[in-house]
């Protein structure tokens, strides 16, 4: 057994914070996830006219896609900020950090004046803010799913990622509600009452992450004298493929999701196959029958593996590219319903959910912030760009080029499974049993 496995031995049945720190971790995610995807459904709906009228309404979903895109392209910067200090102060501290940055961000949307107001400084303002977003929403991820992943009991590591994860689906439920309930609003309201209204959101969190424990698994580490002095550095070196594999997993997910939701309701807005409240609908089902997806997903994966199900939901998401957008263009409510339900609560979410326990097994208890941040916000950067790319298809191709776009990044998705190592395989699963009996269990558990 590995030097590592020995100190997380003590940790084989969890801590007794390990429910409270996932719930603390996943309302995080839920605030962080309604403020930067909040941002995507005004850029698909609102953003165009508000911050760059005067052109063509493709041309000013293109700027606004390309604004969408800055915020995603600013993350890897904070994985790699948010990792770093991960490894080197904790976990807790950066989850504290992100989550004010982004707050404060977000509220800051929900201010600013419109081209109409202030010229060619609008659009600038809110490319600066959206940079900020990205910082703090790629600093993000990496300490949440790790303070539930080192705190969750060895056999449950999926279930209590689950948790983590479970809050986006619920962010973006709150972020469409609340949108949809503003929607008939006047004028630029119908979009700055959300974001205003976040502030509330981030004042709740700040309560509950004030209160989370730092991760044990980093304890152990620096207890030990592990705290490694430049952990970026490291992971690349050490663990670049694994970095490279997490990248092409996480694109199935992330840009699929660009296609399947952010571009899908700018599409079904532009030509008139929904209504805007049709579409906010649609994506509130969605949304919810997510929540509890993310979380089936995640505990199949304790079960099963994380690599099956992984390589089973890019399969299906592959197929799905093209009869996802023929459902869409009968313009029948209930098959928008339908398609908008199966890309996100089956090809985003099944991903998703194999994500949280799959990407921490990847690399080290020291570099593991810092690895598996830069895994997964590297590709945002695809995922960031996705909708501009996806307009340009659609200008080019038609609707076949956006189907043909969401069925490539499957496949990439599912080649980079079939070559990514299990990391919890009926081996590891029965070595689990194994310590598990072997281990006294805390009063605690």
């Amino acid at each position: 057994m590995s030097n590592e496995a020995l100190q997380m031995r003590g940790h084989v049945h969890g801590t007794k914070d390990a429910r409270k720190v996932a719930v603390g971790s996943g309302v995080g995610a839920v605030i962080e996830t309604y403020d930067f995807i909040g941002f995507g459904t005004a850029a698909a709906l609102y953003f165009g006219p508000a911050f760059f009228p005067g052109a063509d309404p493709v041309t000013a979903t293109l700027a606004s896609f390309a604004t969408l895109g800055v915020g995603f392209a600013a993350r890897p910067l904070g994985g790699i900020i948010g990792g770093h200090l991960g490894d080197r102060v904790g976990r807790k501290p950066v989850l504290v950090a992100s989550l004010i940055i982004m707050g404060l961000a977000t509220f800051a949307i929900g201010l600013l004046p419109t081209y109409a107001t202030v010229g060619i400084l609008a659009p600038i303002l809110l490319v600066v803010v959206r940079i900020i977003q990205g910082l703090a929403f790629g600093a993000e991820w990496g300490g949440a799913i790790l303070m539930s992943y080192e705190h969750a009991p060895w056999k449950s590591k999926g279930k209590y990622t689950g948790i983590v994860q479970a809050g986006f689906p619920v962010g973006l439920l709150l972020a469409n509600l609340v949108f949809l309930s503003s929607a008939n609003l006047i004028g630029d309201w119908a979009w700055r009452v959300p974001f205003l209204a976040s502030i509330v959101l981030v004042v709740v969190g700040l309560i509950i992450r004030s209160k989370v424990p730092e991760s044990p698994v980093f304890e152990d580490v620096k207890d030990h004298g592990d705290i490694v002095k430049n952990p970026i550095v490291q992971v690349i070196r050490q663990d670049w493929r694994s970095i490279v594999r997490g990248i092409c997993l996480r694109v199935a997910e992330t840009a699929g999701y660009a296609v399947a939701v952010t571009y899908m309701i700018s599409y079904l807005n532009t030509t008139e196959l929904a209504t805007r409240t049709e579409t906010l609908t649609s994506l509130c089902v969605a949304s919810a029958i997510g929540i509890f997806a993310t979380m089936g997903w995640a505990r199949l994966t304790d079960r099963v593996g994380r690599r099956p199900v992984y390589i089973w939901s890019c399969a299906f998401a592959a197929l799905f590219g093209i009869p996802m957008f023929l459902l869409a263009n009968t313009g029948l409510f209930i098959c928008v319903l339908i398609t908008i339900v199966i890309s996100y609560a089956v090809c985003q979410n099944s991903l998703a959910g194999a994500q949280g326990a799959w990407f921490p097994e990847l690399f080290q208890a020291r570099t593991r912030a810092s690895g598996a941040s830069l895994a997964y916000q590297i590709s945002a950067m695809v995922s960031g760009f996705t909708p501009f790319i996806t307009t340009l298809l659609y200008i080019q191709l038609g609707w076949l080029g956006p189907a043909l776009l969401f069925s490539t990044y499957a496949l990439i998705g599912l080649v980079a499974a079939v070559l990514t190592r299990e990391t919890w395989g009926p081996k590891e699963r029965r070595l689990a049993d194994e310590a598990a009996e072997s281990t006294p269990v805390p009063q605690h558990v």
